[in-house]
């Protein structure tokens, strides 16, 4: 963003101009083999935190997955996570092919933790 402050001061939202930078952090924490809060990718763009910013980040997040997919690259929005259980939010569960019913629970934890271990792995010498 080429103002955070004036994000922090108009409200503004996540928008598509964001994407270069929101795959930047999601790169540099693929590298680092750690994962972001929603809260902390807000924070970073320069955005306080809100569900219609969170929402609005995780529009972009899919972008950034689907042209990671085409790609061939594995997915990244993987790695931003809430703070409670350091578990994507329910919107990246959903149609999420070979993942488990319930969400929340150890089966989600370890489908989870593959998915950021292929991140890791692929980003870690590029």
């Amino acid at each position: 963003m080429a103002n955070p402050a004036a994000a922090w001061q108009t409200g503004a939202m996540v928008t598509p101009a964001d994407l270069p930078e929101i795959k930047a952090l999601l790169i540099a924490a693929a590298r680092a083999g750690r994962d972001l809060s929603y809260s902390e990718m807000l924070l970073a763009l320069g955005y306080r935190f809100s569900r219609p910013k969170m929402r609005s980040l995780c529009r972009l997040l899919d972008a950034i997955d689907e042209a990671g997919r085409a790609a061939a690259e594995p997915e990244l929005a993987v790695l931003v996570v809430r703070e409670s259980d350091r578990l994507p939010g329910q919107g990246w569960w959903v149609g999420r092919r070979g993942a488990p019913a319930d969400w929340t629970g150890p089966a989600a934890r370890a489908f989870v933790s593959e998915k950021q271990r292929a991140a890791f792995a692929w980003w870690q010498d590029r």
